[in-house]
């Protein structure tokens, strides 16, 4: 299957997923999309992708809390899925500090491929249109690579 259709599956799945999750009502000024994420990796000599493309989506549930899915071509140049909630409960200078949790795959080094939880620290800016989401990704032994990882993400509808 190419590529592009395994990112719409992918999608359609967290788009299903993060719908369970938001309120009855939905809310389209809280809903991110993103195109992936560009990856300044710790290890410059091993030869990783930084631009890592895909396909996701975000959605803002309260002032700290938000649930996030989406799939992209990762550091090790295959493909992987994401499905988490951000935790942010602190600001600083209007940015939103705390944590991102879920479950990645698709790190051919990390568990064979499969399904693994993380925890990562993360630090978002949100004005109108367009928002910034900065993680720090810890390196894991030879199986993940660290990284500061960059995901520009646009919201249609502005919030009021």
């Amino acid at each position: 299957m190419p590529r592009l259709n395994r990112w719409a599956h992918g999608v359609c799945a967290g788009l299903l997923g993060l719908s369970a999750c938001a309120h009855a009502e939905f809310q389209a000024d809280r809903l991110w999309l993103n195109a992936g994420f560009y990856s300044a990796h710790f290890d410059t000599h091993k030869g990783l992708r930084n631009a890592n493309p895909g396909l996701g989506v975000e959605y803002r549930l309260n002032s700290d809390w938000s649930a996030t899915a989406g799939r992209f071509i990762n550091s090790d140049n295959a493909d992987s899925n994401y499905v988490g909630a951000y935790y942010q409960p602190w600001t600083f200078a209007g940015v939103k500090l705390g944590v991102v949790g879920g479950a990645f795959n698709g790190y051919p080094k990390a568990f064979n491929g499969g399904w693994f939880p993380a925890i990562i620290p993360t630090a978002s800016y949100e004005s109108g249109h367009w928002g910034l989401n900065l993680a720090l990704v810890p390196p894991l032994k030879d199986r993940l690579y660290g990284a500061l990882s960059f995901q520009l993400k646009y919201r249609f509808h502005s919030a009021p």
